[in-house]
């Protein structure tokens, strides 16, 4: 199971949200491009960067970090946050992100979805954030009424690189995973799943690690890492073995 290190990027700065919002910020640094070397130089094999400013104002504003970002570490990245138009996608291509996490765009504009998933087969991730088990988009702010399986069933005939599922209300309260939500989703698609929100230690690791036969195929951990809580490499042995 592959480890994917949160690199969440506000004002250029480092950052954590609590559940998506806005006003419960931690800065963790200042230099985005300098804890995604740290989170490479401990064996990380992927990261996972979100322009938190753009997934609130629905465009890139943070450009210039990920691109110093991308230039700092070798390990591939995926991205997210801001992506909603054809243009940001070709461009955040050009720029060497690995794959690319379309989320409000899946429900808002599924035009573009199907035109990106062609057109970069492979490199395309779907977002599916839910709240109460209903999917959220504009920054987590706009509650739907889909749900992650509906959305996945539509889309599996085009092939997306990967589903990344988030629990919304477990997100940076490190309460654990909802293996719940998670296990539902992955034996209803065969689309690869990454778990995301709620990783407080490595008890959290170890108890997706049964979900891996079913396609969850990775979790993402964001505040348990840098709060100290969970180690990295232990972690990584953890899900290698």
């Amino acid at each position: 199971m592959i480890i994917f290190p949160a690199v969440d990027i506000k004002g250029g700065k480092c950052v954590r949200l609590v559940q998506g919002r806005a006003d419960q910020e931690t800065v963790y640094g200042n230099d985005p491009a300098a804890m995604g070397r740290r989170w490479q130089d401990e064996g990380a094999s992927w990261l996972h960067v979100v322009d938190l400013d753009g997934a609130f104002g629905a465009k890139p504003h943070n450009l210039e970090a990920v691109r110093r970002l991308r230039r700092s570490v070798t390990i591939p990245i995926q991205l997210g946050g801001g992506i909603r138009s054809f243009d940001t996608i070709a461009a955040y291509a050009d720029l060497g992100i690995d794959r690319l996490i379309l989320g409000t765009a899946v429900l808002k504009d599924p035009n573009l979805i199907t035109q990106a998933l062609q057109a970069y087969p492979g490199r395309i991730a779907l977002g599916l954030d839910a709240k109460d088990g209903l999917l959220a988009v504009e920054g987590w702010t706009e509650t739907t009424s889909r749900t992650a399986s509906d959305v996945a069933r539509e889309y599996a005939p085009l092939n997306p690189a990967a589903i990344i599922y988030t629990d919304i209300s477990r997100d940076g309260v490190k309460r654990g995973v909802n293996l719940e939500a998670t296990q539902a989703l992955a034996r209803a698609t065969e689309i690869p799943i990454i778990a995301s929100g709620g990783v407080s230690s490595l008890e959290d690791i170890k108890a997706l690690l049964p979900l891996e036969p079913l396609g969850v195929i990775g979790v993402i951990t964001g505040r348990a890492l840098y709060d100290g809580n969970l180690d990295l490499k232990q972690a990584l042995r953890v899900a290698g073995g």
